[in-house]
């Protein structure tokens, strides 16, 4: 009996790669030269596509079109913004994530970033490192987490854990979101400006796409004032970047802390020049392993549909509605 027909945007974890040859019959993208071909001859059969903002290919409106026999997009990650969500619904097609796996180790990240940032850790480092401890004496004093309030920019499963972990600190906290969350106790704002002028450090965990590209922008970093400190560990598009490449090299803010950039891996070679950003190549989810249990998750999602099972992740825009 044939196996179900999975194309693959690009390299995947060896977990991922057994398990799926192992299932389907895969077609890698990632080593066929000639799209149009494959499509030509394949799309007509292919059933599941595994993807991830990893592979650095969309899955896009034409390449859905091409695949009408397609059910399923299995999205290595939480964030899909790399696939055409509308093309997909209007197909059929249900697209599956990774959620709740990686909640705790994003939350520990983006802690661990901020604190890193407010007490410029990158940069005493390299002060012992360079010998100037034992020639000038301590590192220079540093802001503080004591005395900030945090704005949270997203307040879904990370954010409540980032908030978990920050109340345990004792920082004050309040969140931007299209509405207010009943059973969530921080003062909450539609307004990001408003709250931007109310507190003084932002994190930024929401989803990608159009609907959130650049709300980070000049007026926001304005009204949240020279203490201000940006870390941004949810898409780089979320970010005007100009406005705080801008806003780092006039002391607009006091600082930021990323982990996620426009057009990573290829950052804006101005960040590079900047002495008070603290810059990360998006490791939030990336411990061996969180990163083996969203691989899994992958897996799995396309299992059960090779099995006429109902998927376990399917995202909140393409419910299952049967197969």
């Amino acid at each position: 009996m044939s196996k179900p027909i999975v194309l693959s945007t690009g390299w995947m974890m060896p977990l991922v790669t057994r398990q799926i040859e192992e299932a389907f019959e895969v077609h890698w993208l990632n080593k066929i030269s000639d799209w149009d071909r494959l499509f030509a001859e394949v799309g007509p059969r292919i059933e599941g596509v595994c993807t991830g903002a990893l592979t650095n290919v969309a899955t896009t409106a034409d390449m859905i079109k091409r695949m009408p026999n397609l059910k399923i997009i299995s999205n290595y990650g939480v964030g899909y913004d790399s696939i055409d969500v509308p093309a997909a619904k209007a197909q059929g097609v249900v697209i599956t994530h990774t959620p709740e796996v990686l909640n705790e180790e994003v939350a520990d990240m983006a802690v661990g970033l901020l604190i890193a940032t407010v007490r410029e850790f990158n940069h005493a480092e390299a002060y012992l490192r360079s010998g100037d401890w034992a020639k000038n004496g301590e590192f220079r004093y540093t802001a503080s987490l004591r005395d900030r309030h945090v704005g949270m920019i997203g307040f879904g499963r990370i954010g409540k854990a980032i908030g978990k972990r920050l109340e345990g600190f004792g920082v004050p906290l309040s969140y931007f979101g299209r509405k207010k969350q009943a059973d969530v106790p921080y003062p909450f704002y539609d307004d990001l400006v408003a709250m931007a002028r109310d507190v003084d450090t932002l994190i930024a965990i929401l989803p990608g796409g159009p609907a959130t590209q650049g709300l980070i922008n000049k007026p926001v970093l304005e009204a949240l004032g020279s203490r201000g400190i940006v870390i941004n560990v949810a898409r780089g598009s979320v970010v005007n970047e100009a406005d705080l490449i801008e806003a780092l090299k006039k002391r607009t803010i006091h600082s930021a802390g990323l982990d996620v950039y426009v057009n990573e891996p290829k950052i804006d070679p101005a960040f590079l020049e900047l002495d008070n950003v603290t810059l990360l190549p998006h490791v939030g989810s990336g411990s061996q392993f969180t990163r083996d249990k969203m691989g899994q998750l992958v897996v799995d999602n396309l299992l059960a549909y090779k099995e006429r099972r109902a998927p376990l992740t399917p995202t909140p825009d393409t419910p299952f509605k049967g197969w």
